[in-house]
């Protein structure tokens, strides 16, 4: 960024600080974490962050995700905090890009996106979606007309061998669904060109679960443990079909789109964790960060997106499986729960003195109770104070980063991660712009009303939060 424009920048953010009503959170790393306060109901500044927006908007409706924002949040992000008339694009980064909503919607944008995904499966998603502006329109319908002749002609089954390390209770696909499947598979390996063949890819990953024997609720489980009836038979090739006709419509929609901007800009997706980026990524040359880390709810989406993985190639062995649940950011309950005591990296006699409450709540229940549970917390949080420092130096000076994140009830104690991480930061010698609350209302069962993992009662309830950070 050329000095002129870094001066621009600080000044179209300090005019932005200067605006909100939540300066007061950039007074001093002594703030109390009460101070933090969050409005009642969301505020006008953002539309609706929910994920489920996506599912009506081209390009980002491809693939069905548990969590994230919506694309027009990320929109409102480029508006609010992008600065206005600086010469060139600006780069916007996501550490957490999940399947890709901040790279595509600032691609759509005119901007440079960078993106970091740990998971192999999202990380397909995303860079099929940030490449598709540039993917050969017409060899793409030519193969996927070919697939449709094939399929209705012959060539609809085959044999094929099952992944060896993926492993179900049940059988994951009925005889007369895995022959369609390997016929598929079939026809995937005939795809020269690498880019056709990950959209053909992603297409299968997006509607497999759909005619296997398993079923989201959220979390991926047997259809006959979630109450629904097995799949024993359905037309494999035509839901894939149906898929790759909504892909194609909206690789057309998106290249017409971005044929009106001089230089569209590039997305880069990084198939690691982003604690590692120090390693790709230039110091100083994010201009914007908007990302959604994991939640402090345990939703395993490793685990949950083990069909994908093992069906796809991804991965080859559980001990890969076993990598990624070790490397996630976070972490698991499954991967901590047994360990020794796990403490804080950083000082804070009041979340010190909630993991003690926590570890001695349901202590009969070993590690799935209160000592287990305040494990993953720690855990978590000492990941948390990790990922603001490697963030930090990565972003140009005066740059925003918002952080989508939500509150957690866990073993009946509610746990803040909105204020703490703001805390955080603080410390860390960022300046909090502002916490808005997105949505008071969150789906959150997995933590709250498992029979395992509820602990004591809480009053307290799920809520998500925007949490607004400045480089000095």
């Amino acid at each position: 960024m050329q000095p002129a424009a870094g001066r621009n920048r600080a000044r179209a953010v300090a005019s932005k600080d200067r605006c909100f009503a939540k300066d007061a959170l950039a007074a001093g790393p002594q703030l109390e974490m009460e101070q933090f306060g969050t409005s009642d109901a969301p505020r006008s500044r953002f539309r609706d962050s929910a994920f489920m927006e996506n599912r009506d908007v081209p390009v980002h409706r491809w693939i069905p995700w548990i969590a994230g924002f919506s694309s027009t949040f990320v929109d409102d992000c480029m508006r609010e905090f992008l600065p206005h008339g600086q010469s060139g694009r600006c780069t916007v980064l996501d550490p957490f890009a999940g399947v890709g909503t901040t790279l595509v919607a600032a691609v759509a944008a005119g901007h440079n996106a960078v993106g970091f995904e740990i998971n192999p499966y999202a990380t397909l998603a995303s860079r099929v979606k940030v490449n598709s502006p540039r993917l050969n329109l017409t060899a793409l319908e030519k193969h996927r007309g070919r697939y449709a002749d094939l399929s209705r002609n012959g060539a609809r089954t085959a044999r094929g061998d099952r992944p060896s390390d993926f492993a179900t209770r049940i059988p994951f696909f009925s005889p007369s669904v895995e022959r369609q499947v390997f016929g598929f598979q079939a026809y995937l390996r005939s795809i020269r060109d690498a880019d056709i063949a990950d959209l053909f890819r992603l297409a299968f990953g997006a509607v497999m679960v759909s005619f296997s024997n398993y079923t989201y609720e959220p979390s991926l489980c047997s259809r006959p443990g979630a109450g629904k009836p097995l799949v024993k038979d359905a037309d494999v090739h035509e839901s894939i079909l149906r898929k790759l006709d909504q892909m194609v419509r909206d690789i057309r929609w998106l290249q017409e789109g971005l044929g009106q901007i001089p230089q569209p800009g590039t997305g880069t997706v990084h198939q690691m964790s982003f604690m590692d980026s120090a390693t790709v990524l230039r110091p100083g040359s994010i201009d914007l960060m908007v990302t959604s880390p994991p939640y402090m709810n345990n939703y395993h989406y490793v685990r949950s997106t083990r069909p994908q993985l093992f069906w796809l190639s991804l991965i080859g062995s559980r001990a890969d499986l076993r990598l990624l649940e070790e490397n996630n950011v976070g972490k698991y309950w499954q991967t901590v729960r047994d360990a020794k005591p796990v403490g804080l990296e950083f000082n804070d006699t009041a979340l010190e003195n909630l993991l003690q409450t926590m570890r001695a709540t349901r202590t009969d229940k070993g590690a799935y109770g209160g000592p287990g549970w305040a494990n993953y917390v720690a855990t978590y949080l000492n990941d948390t104070q990790r990922f603001l420092r490697v963030l930090k130096p990565s972003l140009a000076r005066g740059a925003t980063a918002v952080i989508v994140i939500g509150n957690s009830i866990i073993q009946g104690h509610e746990v803040k991660v909105d204020r703490i991480l703001a805390e955080l930061a603080l410390r860390l010698g960022y300046a909090v712009v502002g916490i808005e609350m997105l949505r008071t209302k969150r789906v959150g069962a997995s933590i709250t009303k498992s029979a395992v993992r509820r602990g004591q009662s809480s009053a307290a309830t799920l809520y998500e939060s925007a949490v607004m950070l400045r480089k000095r």
